[in-house]
């Protein structure tokens, strides 16, 4: 790691008081515009957070503010991220009494209907997203893995990293560097195979993203449709999104202006965990997303001695599920130390292990998904 110093706060945000707010006439820092400033060892980057109509407005405030953060002492790095708050909707009707199945009123805005106009990012031919109902069954494992695994089936493949909350694909995937824009378009990492773009890469690790949802939202469109993905000559054959848990902002966002080509939804084997994947299934279909399967993770843990499955979440939820959905259980992945480490260390286990049980699993469920795919 370099023992170089990052660059001084104050030196930063006086370079950035330079340019000028169009709408107060103060410095940007002063105008209270830097947001998320992040400093690195030669590294700079913050979040230029505006409203929806001022987005032209601000564009070439964006690229002034890159190079005035380029220019400041220490700075060899720099990136700004433009991205525009929608206005708030009015709330929904309330209830004044709730109870079991009662009907509570939807948000007329968060209905996921398809917009006319859904596109996937440019030179991208399929867009996956793997999801789940809820948080801790392991969703980026199992997404950097299926993505590595169709890396290694030869194809160009894309990993987005969409849990802007708890961004873990840099740590996931060994990255330890800053992308940059080029020509207004911001250049993904690599690592594995695969072309890589997460907000982990803007934040310092452990950091809290304390945005509204419209703001995150916003920056998941940023990352889909300013990335220079592919080209026209070499387009990615699949963009693998990593979802946030649940069913809010940032998967409305992508079932009404994205087209999704098809989404796998995570689980572990218990109740607790299947009731929510009811949910999130449920959101999807309403959209005519099409559900490519279920992943079971933490199936079972196999005996030290005998390699007996220990079914220590219980067993065959996923697959009971899976059977009342009419889809396929993708995979089967057990309860594994080495896959632990490999996503601690960085080192996808579908690339460093292939012959491990996991990865195996993990490769079966990638096959799965493209013969879906090209029906």
């Amino acid at each position: 790691m370099s023992e170089t110093a990052a660059p001084e706060r104050a030196a930063v945000l006086a370079a950035l008081d330079t340019v000028v707010d169009p709408k107060s006439g103060k410095g940007l820092a002063s105008a209270g515009l830097v947001r998320g400033l992040v400093l690195k060892p030669e590294r700079a980057a913050f979040v230029l957070e505006v409203a929806a109509d001022d987005v032209a407005l601000y564009t070439p405030v964006r690229e002034a503010a890159e190079k005035a953060l380029a220019a400041a002492p220490g700075v060899a790095k720099a990136q700004v991220v433009l991205t525009a708050e929608a206005p708030a909707a009015p709330p929904a009707p309330g209830v004044t009494r709730v109870r079991r199945g009662a009907q509570v009123p939807e948000d007329p805005q968060a209905r996921p209907i398809p917009q006319p106009g859904a596109r996937r990012p440019d030179h991208v031919r399929r867009l996956v997203a793997v999801a789940s109902g809820k948080g801790g069954v392991g969703k980026s494992t199992v997404a950097v893995n299926l993505a590595a695994a169709l890396a290694r089936q030869g194809l160009r493949v894309g990993f987005l990293d969409a849990d802007v909350y708890g961004p873990s694909g840099p740590r996931m995937l060994g990255i330890d560097d800053d992308p940059a824009f080029v020509d207004g378009k911001i250049d993904p990492l690599e690592a594995w195979g695969l072309k890589v773009m997460s907000i982990g890469f803007m934040i310092e690790e452990g950091r809290a993203m304390i945005w509204r949802g419209p703001m995150a939202t916003s920056a998941v469109r940023q990352m889909l449709h300013d990335v220079r993905w592919g080209t026209p000559e070499e387009p990615l054959d699949v963009l693998v999104l990593d979802l946030p848990p649940g069913t809010g902002d940032i998967q409305l966002e992508l079932v009404q202006k994205q087209k999704l080509d098809g989404v796998v939804v995570v689980s572990t084997p218990q109740e607790i965990s299947l009731i929510d994947v009811r949910r999130a299934v449920s959101m999807f279909q309403k959209t005519g997303a099409r559900l490519l399967g279920l992943v079971e993770n933490m199936a079972y843990f196999p005996d030290p001695a005998t390699g007996t499955p220990i079914p220590i979440f219980g067993s065959g939820g996923a697959r009971t599920e899976a059977d009342r959905l009419g889809v396929p259980l993708l995979a089967e992945i057990p309860i594994d130390v080495a896959l632990r480490q490999a996503c601690d260390d960085g080192r996808p286990l579908v690339a460093t292990a292939p012959d491990s049980a996991p990865a195996r699993a993990f490769r079966a469920a990638a096959q799965a998904v493209m013969a879906q795919l090209k029906d």
